[in-house]
């Protein structure tokens, strides 16, 4: 079973950036696409970003375009999640997985989140 553990996260003001981590051990982290989610009190989670295995391609939420950017490097089994112009709705506990990149599959446990908070 694969093992994530994502970090960075932290309080930031608005309009201020965050570079969130996952590291993957366990499973062949280049097979799998990497999905980023996010879970606000009293929201279900969401996924906001998905990059595929090869890290060509990604997709992204409209709440996010443009201001988020996913990346990976395969060979540290490592994906990251630059967040840039911040706003007080991106508060969230947010989460990587592996993933279907078309779809909803996700092919691992989900870890402890790392704490992303937006002041006004």
């Amino acid at each position: 079973q694969v093992q994530l553990v994502e970090s960075g996260g932290g309080l930031v003001q608005a309009g201020g950036s965050l570079r969130l981590s996952c590291a993957a051990s366990g499973r062949t982290f280049s097979n799998y696409a990497v999905g980023w989610f996010r879970q606000a009190p009293g929201k279900e989670r969401e996924r906001v970003a998905t990059i595929s295995s090869s890290g060509v391609s990604t997709y992204y939420a409209d709440s996010v375009k443009g201001r988020f950017t996913a990346s990976r490097d395969n060979a540290k089994n490592t994906a990251w999640l630059q967040m840039n112009s911040l706003k007080p709705e991106d508060t969230a506990v947010y989460y990587c997985n592996l993933v279907s990149y078309i779809g909803h599959q996700v092919f691992g446990s989900w870890g402890q989140g790392t704490q992303v908070t937006v002041s006004s």
